[in-house]
């Protein structure tokens, strides 16, 4: 079974273009994304998904100097660009992982992954029932589910996120809830705004710009040092229906299936 992870970057971001290139202890934040999801056991290839926008040349150059393969795509239809990575790459089995977590833990991944293969569902995810903090999202699924999702997915917000018609169908998807030991839902990890990019940076200081720290050892930092968490704690965060695009499902999709 190969086991693909497909790391979605882009420059665009709305709340704080350019996010996934700003510097985070000496390297960049897709490099510490990288990184840190490439120390799982359970891939077989680490993929970074992004558009073929000209602005979206500095992440293609950023990925060949990490050495990471790179797939480029639709820059709004995300759900497209990611189902073209997965075909491109042969997987069989994907994972899903955002470049805007740069705290995303190789064992929470293990994990999840674990889990998916014990249980064997269309779609395993620890972000189904919440116990980790926003930013160790891990989302996997079959190419079959993914597909599906591709073909019939028509609300913008379900193309631009990937993977919301997945989990807005358990009539037609098996779904794996996967949760951890305690709840440490009320931490925000992931970085959208000034204020989550200056958490971030926080936290690999104290560790001393290394990133082999796993998410226990933040989560006991942040416990020990209160104050860290109060950076970005008024942050809201953002609803998957506020995307304005109006995308139609790729209008060859049935086709490409049936065949």
């Amino acid at each position: 079974m190969r086991v693909v992870a497909i790391i979605q970057a882009r420059m665009g971001s709305t709340r704080l273009p350019g996010k996934v290139l700003e510097d985070l202890g000496g390297r960049t934040m897709l490099s510490r994304v990288v990184r840190r999801t490439r120390r799982s056991t359970a891939l077989g290839e680490v993929v970074v998904a992004t558009s073929t926008s000209a602005q979206d040349d500095p992440i293609v150059a950023e990925c060949r100097r990490l050495g990471v393969e790179c797939f480029r795509g639709s820059e709004a239809d995300v759900l497209d660009r990611y189902f073209g990575a997965a075909e491109a790459y042969r997987a069989e089995t994907v994972v899903r992982v955002t470049s805007d977590c740069p705290l995303i833990d190789w064992g929470v991944i293990d994990g999840v992954v674990g889990a998916y293969q014990q249980h064997h569902p269309d779609y395993a995810s620890n972000t189904l029932v919440r116990t980790y903090p926003r930013g160790l999202d891990t989302e996997v699924m079959t190419l079959e589910a993914l597909a599906r999702a591709w073909c019939e997915a028509r609300e913008p917000y379900q193309r631009v996120h990937v993977t919301p018609y997945l989990y807005q169908h358990p009539e037609l998807f098996r779904l794996l809830p996967v949760t951890g030991e305690q709840d440490a839902s009320e931490g925000r990890w992931t970085v959208d705004t000034p204020e989550d990019l200056e958490f971030v940076r926080a936290v690999y200081e104290r560790f001393g710009e290394t990133d082999r720290f796993s998410w226990q050892d933040a989560w006991t930092l942040v416990a020990r040092e209160p104050e860290l968490a109060k950076i970005n704690a008024r942050v809201e965060h953002k609803r998957l229906e506020d995307e304005s695009l109006r995308l139609p499902a790729p209008q060859e999709a049935r086709q490409r299936l049936a065949g």
